[in-house]
């Protein structure tokens, strides 16, 4: 299984990046935040998700290991392949996307292209327990912007040390975002 690759992204077309890895190119499909935040030609890390399948194998691409452990949640999901669980990362960060999970936001869910009513309910209903509490209560709005949510690497860190993502969120929600991560880390496993 390929975890992460390190390498130069040569090329970019349609929510797709080739990353060069010493002379040889990986070519995987990233959320919609990743992709516009990719420049070419610089040197970037992703984690990856492989999908084998009968007929294909496919690589998916996300710049945080938290995106990476909601797209896993997200396939678990029957009727949510790959492909959706991209669409519904694209509609913001991946932060948001937990939140609105979270938060039972049906309506933000739905709006990911291939994605109906139902399989928007679906996915509530069958993550809601799994992504841990919510950072903020409301409807989550679909903003996809650049760079509007920094990646939280205090989370990344815990999740990385095996936590899972509800446990991880749940751990740094008592602990000062301001802090660095560092000691963001290490009060999380304190109070845990």
């Amino acid at each position: 299984m390929i975890a992460h690759i390190r390498g130069i992204v040569t090329e970019k077309y349609s929510n797709h990046l080739i990353v060069d890895v010493q002379g040889v190119g990986y070519e995987m499909m990233v959320p919609t935040p990743d992709f516009e935040a990719t420049l070419l030609n610089e040197e970037r890390q992703f984690y990856t998700y492989h999908a084998i399948r009968e007929n294909a194998e496919d690589l998916y691409g996300f710049s945080t290991l938290a995106a990476k452990k909601i797209f896993e949640l997200l396939i678990s999901v029957q009727g949510i392949g790959p492909k959706a669980a991209i669409a519904i990362l694209s509609l913001a960060e991946a932060e948001e996307v937990r939140n609105a999970i979270a938060n039972a936001d049906t309506a933000f869910i739905s709006k990911a292209s291939g994605v109906g009513k139902k399989s928007a309910e679906r996915v509530i209903v069958d993550l809601s327990d799994k992504v841990g509490t919510p950072s903020h209560y409301g409807a989550t709005d679909v903003k996809y912007a650049k760079n509007t949510n920094e990646p939280d690497e205090a989370l990344d860190a815990l999740i990385a040390l095996g936590f899972p993502l509800k446990e991880a969120s749940q751990a740094l929600e008592k602990v000062d975002v301001n802090l660095p991560v560092e000691e963001r880390v290490r009060l999380a496993l304190k109070n845990r």
